[in-house]
């Protein structure tokens, strides 16, 4: 599945669970890999830490990343990642409950591919997350790897 998985960055259980059950719902199949914290994120990504021996060259199709996260934050990730030029070019969508301008703006000048805030609502996030699979996973084409 090299090359198709998702990287879901996301600390809160519920919105894990919630994420998950979107995906399913609307037949994405893809693997999803669940960083809880920003460290661990970049560990995966840069095959680090508790990811040692992983294929460095295997990154996810897309990043899914929450913006307040602990041990590192999403703006740092993303900071980070767009200053490996092994992680520049990976689509990231931030995905948050945040609507702070400031946040917004960051997301963007670090160089977010899109900013999705969080809807309360069940049945609209599945909505998005559908959308968000259809044009992704499916539309969207990637930069090559050995760029």
């Amino acid at each position: 599945m090299s090359g198709k998985s998702i990287l879901l960055v996301e600390d809160n259980p519920d919105d894990v669970a919630l994420t998950l059950r979107a995906l399913k719902k609307n037949n994405i199949a893809n693997e999803v890999i669940v960083a809880r914290d920003g460290e661990e994120a970049l560990e995966y990504l840069t095959a680090t830490g508790k990811y040692a021996g992983r294929p460095a060259a295997d990154l996810p199709q897309i990043v899914l990343l929450d913006l307040k996260l602990p041990k590192v934050g999403g703006l740092e990730v993303l900071r980070a990642m767009r200053a490996d030029p092994h992680t520049r070019l990976l689509p990231v969508v931030v995905l948050t409950s945040s609507s702070e301008e400031g946040d917004v703006i960051a997301s963007y000048d670090l160089g977010a591919n899109s900013y999705i805030r969080k809807p309360v609502d069940f049945n609209q996030f599945q909505e998005a997350v559908r959308q968000l699979g259809l044009y992704w996973l499916v539309l969207n084409q990637t930069a090559p790897v050995n760029h």
